[in-house]
């Protein structure tokens, strides 16, 4: 199965080799037919603490780092 790649906006950079990434998603409720959006945030393993809040930047699903962090950071987007 391949591995899931987001897009999102760093909102967090406080921890340690660590960034808050806020996902948004859109999609067409079932029932009602409304454009629903979603956000979602993940936390991603940034080796360097290169990122900084408000920087877009896309993250890839890996292999459990810690209890929370399911994704490392793949590039920036700007």
């Amino acid at each position: 199965m391949p591995k899931k790649i987001l897009t999102g906006i760093v909102v967090s950079d406080k921890p340690n080799k660590t960034i808050t990434v806020m996902v948004e998603r859109k999609f067409s409720h079932p029932v009602l037919k409304k454009v629903i959006r979603v956000r979602k945030k993940y936390n991603a393993h940034d080796e360097n603490n290169k990122f900084k809040t408000g920087d877009k930047v896309s993250i890839i699903e890996s292999k459990p780092i810690s209890k929370n962090k399911k994704f490392q950071v793949m590039e920036n987007n700007k």
